[in-house]
């Protein structure tokens, strides 16, 4: 039958619901320290909120995109289907391993069991009417007046080009989507930020970044194609990856990365990402992947005098996006990347297998300072990699592997598992060994440090349902470093573990208590030519619970107290303390939350992160440090069945500082405020 876009549109999910997938977006997030662009990751999900994925006709790699499904779940679905034909039910998930009712409560406002094949036409005059289109519009603004914003003689910003903002303070947002199943989808991003010029100036087009795409997917043997922005993620990550990924997680089945191939690009990041066209082939049991990139990237430029002539080179790439300053704008699209490559892969039921490789070009050589920790870094012009991934599943295992290469002859090599060793039992496991020589600017794969190289490590990861209202989940990770690193002038070692008990007596209530142990080692000293190499040891432990007060109110609390010893220093220590309400009344157009925040810790070195409710496809996760308090309340208010609307206002108050931050960004006071609006228009 042909599809009916009001039968597809699924229904308000109900506040509860929204807590659970905020749980879990929460536990992606605090995977990394970082500040990141999630839009790439919420897309698929709000999508099939509204438009949920047919089990019974889905296919393996529209089921991927359901990102909180492995692979080997994604697989028994699959067995299931064939073995007992379609669903008829959601809950016969129950009979699948790896399945309990907390993961299909999750799911079921995601995927549906309809018996009959949807058919999707391709005319001119279904696309225009069944699309579906969205348009954000944001705004935000940092309240207190910092340095960069203040008049400045001419004179000074002769003097000093970087100590002052060229614009205003506010930053400005901008994204247009157009999608049709999935199958047609074309979107624009523009963005500003904070202190960068809008219509004048270094910006006469307006906004500082414009990212577009039109995409067109599953049409019989075009799996995607891709005009304009996109990202590319293959393997594990060693080899290429350059969309979102994160690093080490709590649950065992994060160690596995769900590779997604080729994607619109529809983030803000500005210097990681590929422009031009991408295309992926569907034929039989292979799947043939082509790309070719070719962008203007941020880089610090210098020139050197080269048989009378000046021979300019790169010191390094910038990746802040940042264009605010007359300094900062003058690295602005310095240097000129063309990327180009292929991937292939093959796969037959449980066993896929790919290559990957791609060649890294640029304008201009990149030659970096002199610095003994960055001696086998890439520099240069070119660079080549290529690499090969597995990934099969026997029983109950799921084994992968990558292994890769780089034009000057490094290498580096992953493998590992994940076990469903018992419907109530995974264990994962997880080796890696980067090459001191293996160069790659696109590698992502799961370590300990940003970059895939100069590491060695092995991680094991546990997740037990002890009983019905228990979980254990936890994980070690042992790693080493044979070369220097920043701030280590030696080789080094460390390690991690982390354990968390999970309690959920009921359901309008969960709490979990958690610890987690670093060691590391850091220079003692910097002030010798070869510093002396000491151990770091932080040790963190917090308890938090979520609460239903009553149906229209959910309580959240968290405490957490973490101690921190380094080289030549007395242990430090910190703590972190809040509350948050969310308030979510029946059958009203609107929901607020807040927060109320008490933090204490001696210095920046024992900053605790602490993810923050925040607007559609915005995640906060800041740094708590040094003395102080801190609140948020946000407002959304559904002005129409199409017309949503956010605003936030959030402060941080410091009781034992007179000035916050420095240079351009210094505020003179103890407060720093921010408001953000948001206005969603579907049409």
């Amino acid at each position: 039958m042909m599809i009916d876009v009001s039968l597809a549109q699924q229904l308000p999910v109900s506040p509860e619901y929204m807590e659970l997938l905020n749980s879990k977006l929460e536990e992606i997030a605090e995977q990394t320290e970082e500040q990141m662009d999630y839009t790439d990751l919420l897309e698929d999900i709000y999508y099939f909120l509204e438009n949920p994925l047919n089990l019974n006709f889905a296919s393996f790699t529209q089921m991927k995109k359901l990102i909180f499904l492995s692979e080997l779940q994604i697989h028994k679905i699959i067995e299931y289907r064939n073995v007992y034909g379609p669903f008829v039910t959601l809950y016969e998930l129950m009979a699948i391993d790896g399945f309990d009712q907390e993961l299909i409560s999750f799911l079921e406002p995601l995927v549906s069991v309809d018996p009959e094949k949807p058919r999707i036409s391709f005319k001119m005059k279904n696309i225009v009417k069944y699309g579906r289109n969205d348009l954000f519009l944001r705004y935000s603004r940092v309240l207190e007046k910092q340095a960069g914003y203040a008049n400045v003689s001419d004179s000074m910003k002769y003097a000093n080009p970087g100590s002052y903002f060229l614009g205003n303070p506010d930053k400005y947002y901008l994204r247009y989507g157009f999608n049709y199943f999935n199958k047609i989808r074309l979107g624009i991003t523009a963005e500003k930020d904070p202190g960068e010029e809008f219509f004048k100036g270094s910006q006469p087009n307006g906004f500082d970044f414009y990212s577009g795409f039109v995409s067109v997917s599953e049409m019989r043997a075009l799996e995607q194609l891709i005009i304009g922005d996109y990202q590319l993620e293959f393997g594990q990550g060693l080899t290429l990856w350059s969309g979102l990924s994160f690093g080490k997680s709590p649950d065992a089945i994060g160690v596995i990365k769900n590779q997604r191939r080729v994607r619109p690009n529809t983030s803000v990041n500005e210097n990681r990402y590929m422009r031009g066209t991408a295309v992926t082939f569907s034929l039989h049991n292979f799947k043939i992947s082509g790309f070719f990139s070719s962008k203007k990237i941020d880089g610090n430029i210098a020139t050197k005098d080269s048989i009378s002539q000046e021979e300019q080179f790169v010191t390094s790439l910038q990746e802040t996006g940042y264009h605010r300053t007359p300094n900062e704008i003058d690295k602005k699209n310095t240097v000129h990347e063309t990327l180009y490559g292929a991937n292939v892969r093959y796969r037959k039921g449980k066993f896929q297998i790919g290559a990957t490789s791609f060649k890294t070009l640029f304008d201009k050589p990149l030659q970096l300072p002199d610095q003994l920790y960055r001696k086998y870094n890439f520099q240069g012009k070119e660079n080549f990699n290529y690499g090969v991934d597995l990934n099969f599943i026997v029983k109950r295992f799921n084994i992968f592997a990558e292994a890769s290469g780089s034009e000057n002859g490094g290498k580096a090599y992953l493998a590992g598992f994940q076990a469903s060793l018992h419907p109530s039992i995974t264990l994962s496991a997880y080796y890696r060994n980067f090459g001191i020589k293996y160069q790659n600017l696109y590698s992502n794969a799961i370590a300990e440090n940003t970059n895939n190289q100069n590491e060695k490590g092995m991680f094991a990861g546990l997740l037990v349902y002890l009983h019905r209202n228990w979980t254990f989940r936890g994980y070690s990770d042992l790693f080493s470093s044979p070369w220097l690193r920043y701030r280590i002038d030696s080789p080094s070692r460390g390690a991690e573990y982390l354990a968390q008990i999970d309690y959920h007596p009921y359901k309008r209530m969960e709490m979990y208590l958690r610890y987690r142990y670093k060691q590391k080692q850091l220079n003692e000293t910097e002030n010798l030519i070869m510093a002396k190499t000491g151990e770091t040891h932080k040790e963190s432990i917090r308890f938090f619970i979520s609460y239903k007060a009553s149906s229209t109110v959910t309580l959240k609390n968290r405490i957490e107290f973490l101690t921190y010893d380094k080289p030549e220093a007395t242990t430090q220590n910190g703590f972190i303390i809040y509350q948050d309400i969310n308030y979510n009344p029946a059958a009203k157009p609107y929901n607020v939350s807040l927060r109320y925040a008490l933090f204490d810790t001696d210095s920046y070195d024992e900053r605790i992160y602490a993810y923050e409710n925040d607007l559609l496809y915005v995640f906060s996760i800041p740094a708590y440090y040094y003395k102080g308090s801190r609140f948020y309340v946000m407002l959304k208010y559904e002005i129409s069945e199409n017309i949503d609307f956010w605003l936030r206002l959030s402060q941080t108050y410091y009781s034992n500082k007179t000035t916050i931050s420095n240079g351009t960004t210094k505020i003179d006071g103890n407060t720093y405020s921010e408001i953000k609006a948001q206005l969603k228009i579907r049409f």
